[in-house]
């Protein structure tokens, strides 16, 4: 067992052409742990594609997984097993869960709106 904790970093709220994602602030979850993070859009889930994507300090941006405005979910082959997408209509909120986390998993996570 890990005696350190894992650190989740967010973003916090931005705005992509004019549209709001709002997130959580920084998190730390300890290794085995899991986690829940919710993004709270300003447009409507069943229009756009919403994805989840995080970056490791110093390391390059890495896909985890989308979701379609017709709710399929799609993931990383790397991270299907330790990740899930959800999302609630009635809120227009995207939420990512993670299962297992190690100090691997630190990074700085994301939700993207999809253009098209």
């Amino acid at each position: 067992m890990f005696s350190t904790s894992l650190l989740l970093l967010l973003a916090a709220a931005s705005c992509v052409h004019c549209y709001e994602l709002t997130q959580p602030g920084s998190m730390v979850v300890r290794p085995d742990q899991s986690l829940t993070i919710d993004c709270k859009v300003s447009y409507s889930v069943t229009d756009y594609t919403t994805a989840w994507i995080r970056q490791p300090a110093g390391k390059a941006l890495e896909h985890i997984g989308r979701i379609t405005s017709g709710g399929s979910t799609y993931y990383s082959d790397k991270l299907k097993s330790k990740f899930s997408i959800s999302r609630d209509t009635g809120t227009n909120t995207i939420t990512l869960q993670g299962q297992k986390l190690q100090t691997e998993d630190t990074a700085v996570y994301y939700c993207a709106r999809r253009t098209q």
